[in-house]
């Protein structure tokens, strides 16, 4: 890891541009769209970490300052301009997100790249994203859906589940992570009667529950978003008596789902990153303290996406990404010492030392080959208003 140097710093500065005393980083989630009931806090989340390091006075670069702006979780466009605008008029220095995979793809490839600019997704887990080509620039806090696909059929098995079918929402998200599904499920012995595609929007699915519900199945795979067409399948099946048993998938974990029909779900079942790590309750304490609900979904990986954006600038000495994009792999892993939520302003003394950190943060951060998170679960079952953790995986 490059040392921090006080030449180095002043040097960072003066990349910054002209809004030195201010280092604007951008918080790029679907605020609007499928996913809006929880990305209001993943960027509370992200907005905590940025406080804490503020909060150190030893942050030497800048004072940090966020700058929300919506991708729709869905909508290219409007994710493409955003980035575009927060960029070349707020002259951000990095991006936390975006959130979907689809619109994190159209971000890197038509914002990030040509600026040269670095994203940390905290929530983005489409694989195509693993083999993207991003010159450096694109990092993710949470797993592949290669890895939730294998997370997904040891559960299953585990149940004694023998058959399923999956509905997945049409998009890079749906369409890897129910392939993935698909094939770790067969492979561990199981039958997958149909896989079939919904689109977001609609006011009716008895159609796609009625394809669902004839190819049969012990259980129905809802690989969607929990405000949109997710939500919307699961109503019809209840409604329609097609399924009373469903997996839920990362994107449909939330308590949005539990306030319109949880007294219907009950033993219902899914995955979402997580891992049983200190850091998770010390994020936890510290984001309720602040008002915040820590254990809401990618909460955790906004809160790492942030720190470990700002870890690396410090490690650079520098708010250009052409400089800390080599340092967040270095402040993410061994070697180093340890550091856990709420203890940023420590890791910033070591880093000004010429110490090295190793970020472990809120999810057991440790960032593998393309700079992706390994891959830690939790297997969790709705139980009473809630979804309870019944293991980690």
């Amino acid at each position: 890891m490059k040392k921090f140097l006080l030449t180095t710093a002043i040097a960072g500065l003066t990349a910054g541009a002209a809004y030195a005393d201010d280092v604007n980083i951008g918080i790029i989630f679907g605020f609007t769209g499928p996913l809006e009931s929880i990305t209001p806090t993943m960027a509370d989340a992200a907005e905590l970490a940025m406080s804490e390091v503020n909060a150190s006075g030893l942050f030497t670069l800048g004072n940090i300052v966020p700058v929300r702006g919506d991708d729709g979780c869905i909508d290219s466009g409007l994710a493409v301009a955003t980035a575009e605008r927060l960029i070349t008029s707020d002259h951000i220095q990095g991006i936390v997100g975006a959130d979907c995979s689809g619109v994190t793809g159209a971000i890197l490839q038509n914002a990030a790249r040509p600026n040269g600019v670095v994203m940390i997704s905290p929530s983005a887990t489409s694989p195509a994203l693993s083999t993207a080509e991003d010159d450096g620039l694109f990092f993710r806090t949470a797993p592949s859906d290669a890895r939730q696909g294998q997370i997904a059929a040891d559960i299953l098995r585990d149940r004694g589940v023998n058959s399923i079918a999956i509905t997945y929402t049409n998009n890079d998200y749906g369409a890897g992570l129910a392939d993935a599904i698909k094939t770790a499920f067969e492979a561990a012995g199981g039958t997958v009667t149909m896989v079939a595609s919904h689109e977001d929007g609609k006011a009716d699915y008895s159609a796609e529950v009625a394809a669902l519900a004839a190819a049969g199945g012990d259980v129905l795979v809802v690989a969607g978003y929990v405000d949109q067409g997710g939500r919307g399948i699961i109503r019809s099946a209840l409604d329609l008596g097609a399924f009373d048993t469903f997996e839920l998938t990362d994107g449909m974990i939330g308590q949005s789902l539990l306030d319109a029909m949880g007294s219907e779900l009950q033993g219902s079942y899914g995955q979402l990153p997580g891992a049983d790590n200190p850091g998770t309750q010390m994020f936890q304490d510290l984001a309720a303290a602040a008002g915040i609900d820590g254990t809401s979904a990618f909460a955790p990986e906004s809160y790492d996406a942030a720190a470990l954006m700002l870890l690396a600038m410090a490690a650079a000495g520098s708010t250009n990404s052409a400089d800390y994009k080599d340092h967040v792999m270095d402040v993410a892993n061994a070697p180093g010492e340890e550091i856990y939520p709420g203890q940023l302003a420590h890791a910033l003394e070591v880093i000004a030392a010429g110490g090295d950190v190793d970020y472990v943060g809120a999810s057991a951060v440790e960032l593998i080959g393309p700079g992706e998170s390994a891959g830690n679960y939790r297997e969790l079952e709705i139980q009473g208003n809630e979804f309870t953790t019944v293991r980690f995986r």
